[in-house]
């Protein structure tokens, strides 16, 4: 394994505790906030940003492989329509929070953006 393998695999797994700190501290916070409806729309937006940030680490995967699957061109269209699908039906048919749905569905880009400050804090010293 080449180091920087080693760094992407660290901070993959970082990005992974980070978003679970969040979720748990976003689900308190919702909660709190607006009751089970609220929570309950946080844990479906943190949920599904956990599942886009999951294929988009395989994408990753298959793009940085030898083998290269060809249901890898069906597979990156067809993740968003699963996700915009499911963003439909929550708009359009359940009883849990919208808003609170799109700020867990924001969990995994704090994740991210909390990951690159601590790599711009450790690259200083």
């Amino acid at each position: 394994m080449n180091p920087e393998e080693d760094v992407y695999r660290h901070a993959v797994r970082r990005i992974d505790k980070i978003a679970v700190a969040l979720t748990i501290a976003g689900l308190v916070a919702a909660f709190v906030a607006g009751g089970w409806k609220w929570a309950a729309g946080f844990a479906v937006g943190a949920a599904a940003s956990w599942l886009n940030f999951r294929w988009l680490k395989q994408l990753v995967g298959a793009l940085g492989s030898e083998r290269r699957g060809s249901g890898l061109a069906v597979f990156v269209p067809l993740r968003y329509l699963l996700l915009g699908g499911a963003g439909y039906v929550i708009v359009k048919y359940s009883l849990i929070n919208v808003r609170a749905a799109l700020a867990g569905f924001l969990v995994l880009t704090a994740a991210v953006m909390i990951e690159a400050l601590i790599e711009i804090i450790y690259a200083r010293n």
